[in-house]
């Protein structure tokens, strides 16, 4: 048990701080009981921390506060959408907040999803997965659907220069020419929107 909890544990660590996971992420190479028995004995030794029923977390730690922080909530939708088989887009406040719109985490985190309409209280937030069409969650690529959604939950009046300038600097050139393509289909205003965050790099 010793030796399954080391190549557990240097899987985790490999993965960096805040990743958050399920059994399911181990089981090419463990035996479901394997995993789950490894998991539940790094938890004890506070190596790692459970944050729902099957899903754990390597937590950040805040040097300044001496403590460990909240667990990560996209890392987390990612792991529940690994665990479940989901395809996942994260969408109003949760968009903004990854794109760097709102410095703010709301209470509540919104992503769309192919899976069936579930929530999940995780620290001081609630983690909501909404059933929806798969062209709302069917972007090719993790960028695209993220803009998209961002700028919905913003509205086109409220798109300023500053907004612009701010998705801009997080899309180097080839990301704009994967997006540019992949987000064809968008509302007009959207597209258009996303053309000029990409100032002709496409």
């Amino acid at each position: 048990m010793q030796s399954l909890n080391k190549k557990a544990i240097s899987r985790i660590y490999g993965r960096g701080r805040g990743w958050a996971f399920s059994p399911n992420d181990f089981v090419e190479d463990f035996s479901r009981d394997q995993i789950e028995n490894a998991l539940a004995g790094l938890c004890r030794e506070g190596k790692i921390r459970r944050i729902y029923r099957g899903v754990y977390d390597y937590p950040k730690f805040s040097e300044l506060l001496q403590q460990e922080l909240s667990p990560d909530f996209d890392q987390v939708a990612q792991a529940f959408a690994r665990k479940f088989n989901w395809r996942i887009q994260p969408s109003g406040d949760a968009a903004l907040n990854l794109l760097g719109l709102s410095t703010q985490v709301p209470g509540r985190l919104v992503y769309l999803s192919d899976g069936p309409n579930r929530q999940y209280d995780i620290g001081n937030y609630t983690l909501e997965f909404k059933k929806s069409a798969l062209k709302d969650v069917g972007f090719k690529y993790r960028e695209s659907g993220l803009i998209v959604q961002a700028l919905k939950a913003l509205g086109q009046e409220r798109v300023d220069d500053t907004v612009i300038a701010t998705l801009s600097k997080q899309l180097d050139d080839a990301v704009c020419k994967r997006v540019l393509k992949d987000t064809v289909t968008a509302t007009g205003w959207v597209y258009e929107t996303i053309k000029r965050v990409c100032g002709g790099r496409s």
